[in-house]
């Protein structure tokens, strides 16, 4: 089956550019450093042996390995920390997060000719896999190498099993080829274990490890007095494809509390363009963030087309959304808002993270409804309600709280399995550089 498999990654190689390079045109991060897209690399790494390997594919990832990042420095400080990426945002994030204490690159396509490049040229003593990013020829030609690899802060919805469950011979030996695996929830550990995984074991989830950062404080009370320190704000944050157009049509037909000042932030870059169009079409007046001027008392509605201040959208924010779940896409992360102590609304397609969902309607830290009229109704219900917004905040810090120490649970779990690969200052890839 990988056989089979590697074919068809040949047959789309020739194609790829032209993603990148359609992509490209919104995010135009996808048009650098390509050849490392099919493991050719410049020049040399500025970087010495030991290499210890964090593969975070996007944004929600890299922001979720922060704390794993942060121990293996303080344990490993001779190391080099090399965060590998797919997208753009994940590329750029990891550059605002960690700027030079980290080298990025990103990790080539699934090719085999690719990867044994990447790896003949890092030298990777192990690699960590963030949450559910694997690919058949990585692990495979790394696990064969005798790189350690493992898969740690994972997650794998009820859906994404049975699809995986339906090519048991590709998936069945990529997982077993992992070295350990550290599941997010008991499900999650089931399921992978179902599917192959040897014996994983459940440390919780990292993104509860993660604060709200000072700077995205700082700039959320900046965006909460320039957007109007007595307007009730709330945001649709991380909307997807078809999501925007279901809330601006909500929007326009339901009436939200006077001067509730509604902030859409699209999930994807190529998407701003598109909301405006959707804005204009149904003749509702906006603003764009990255305009940078204040918003006046008319308006009600503005487009948050910028990269990485989600984070101060929901400190500024009295009611948060959280898209990608009024439509299958699985959800986004609702964990951030909680955070932010920030009163939470989801759709009802959060099955990528169904447990924290789960638990945090149990606690009272979120709610879910059905559609985009319900949303507006509940939007409209709790910005009139202090009482029962208040009592959400305080029972989204209790909840974030309470969740908090998956990273020292990983972290005591995966550090005895690392010294001895780290410690070796030579390259244990079993390749020539």
């Amino acid at each position: 089956m990988r056989s089979l498999y590697t074919a068809l990654v040949y047959l789309l190689l020739p194609f790829l550019p032209l993603r990148l390079w359609w992509r490209g045109r919104n995010e135009p991060g996808y048009r650098e450093h390509v050849g490392e897209r099919f493991g050719s690399y410049a020049q040399a790494p500025a970087v010495l042996p030991p290499v210890l390997w964090i593969h975070a594919v996007s944004l929600g990832e890299t922001r979720a390995s922060v704390p794993l990042v942060e121990r293996a420095k303080r344990a490993f400080p001779e190391a080099t920390i090399l965060v590998t990426h797919m997208t753009a945002t994940g590329r750029s994030a990891g550059r605002a997060l960690f700027g030079d204490r980290v080298v990025q690159a990103w990790l080539p396509y699934d090719a085999p000719f690719a990867v044994r490049a990447f790896l003949a040229h890092w030298q990777p003593a192990a690699g960590l896999f963030m949450e559910t990013e694997l690919w058949p020829n990585v692990v495979a030609i790394a696990s064969d190498a005798g790189v350690r690899l493992f898969l740690v802060n994972a997650r794998l919805s009820e859906r994404s099993a049975r699809g995986y469950a339906r090519v048991p011979s590709l998936i069945r030996p990529m997982l077993s080829a992992l070295t350990g695996v550290a599941a997010q929830a008991d499900a999650d550990a089931q399921r992978l274990a179902a599917l192959g995984a040897r014996a994983p074991v459940v440390t919780g989830n990292l993104k509860f490890d993660l604060e709200t950062p000072a700077d995205a404080q700082a700039l959320g009370r900046e965006l909460k007095e320039r957007f109007g320190a007595a307007r009730p704000i709330f945001v649709a944050a991380s909307t997807r494809d078809g999501e925007e157009a279901m809330i601006v049509e909500a929007l326009a037909t339901r009436t939200l509390p006077e001067g509730t000042l509604t902030l859409i932030v699209p999930r994807h870059p190529q998407r701003f363009d598109v909301v405006a169009e959707l804005l204009r079409a149904r003749g509702i007046p906006f603003v764009r963030r990255s305009d940078n001027a204040p918003v006046p008392p008319d308006i009600d509605v503005v487009l948050g087309d910028s990269m990485g201040e989600l984070p101060a959208y929901y400190v500024a924010a009295d009611v948060a959304f959280v898209g990608g779940s009024l439509l299958p896409f699985g959800g986004q992360n609702l964990i951030e808002p909680i955070a932010a102590g920030c009163p939470t609304i989801v759709g009802p397609h959060m099955f990528n993270f169904a447990e924290a969902t789960r638990n945090a309607i149990a606690a009272g830290a979120a709610l879910e409804v059905a559609d985009a009229t319900a949303l507006l109704e509940a939007v409209a219900a709790l910005l009139a309600d202090p009482a029962r917004r208040e009592r959400m905040c305080a029972a989204a810090r209790a909840f974030h709280a309470a969740h908090r120490g998956a990273g020292d649970r990983l972290w005591a779990w995966l550090a005895p399995q690392l010294p001895k690969t780290l410690s070796e200052n030579a390259p244990s890839s079993g390749l020539p550089a």
